[in-house]
């Protein structure tokens, strides 16, 4: 796993080609190491990434979230529409780091 720190989430990466095989390693890899982080998994690579493979990371979405932290995936090749509303996925890192930023901002008002 590629591990990339920037100053307000962590950007986690799979160096393999098994997106599930990296949500089962994430699951594991989470709680206890990044729980306490905001962070964004880059799914760029899975430009035909489906939805069935998606879903695996719904598990560690609400974990994070239940923590109060983001918890953003990246990917170009998801149809949007239907991603489930527990989940957060944008088509860019920047546009991940926007959405890191916004839920900050959301917690420090208190909502």
């Amino acid at each position: 796993m590629q591990v990339t720190k920037k100053d307000t989430y962590t950007i986690l990466a799979d160096d393999h080609n098994d997106v599930i095989a990296f949500a089962k390693h994430l699951e594991r890899a989470v709680p206890g190491n990044f729980e306490h982080l905001n962070l964004v998994i880059d799914l760029l690579k899975y430009e035909a990434l489906k939805l069935e493979e998606l879903v695996h990371f719904i598990k560690l979405s609400n974990y994070q979230r239940a923590g109060k932290k983001s918890y953003v995936l990246v990917n170009t090749g998801i149809n949007f529409d239907l991603v489930p509303d527990e989940m957060v996925v944008v088509p860019t890192l920047t546009e991940a780091e926007d959405i890191v930023q916004m839920e900050e901002i959301e917690r420090d008002l208190g909502f």
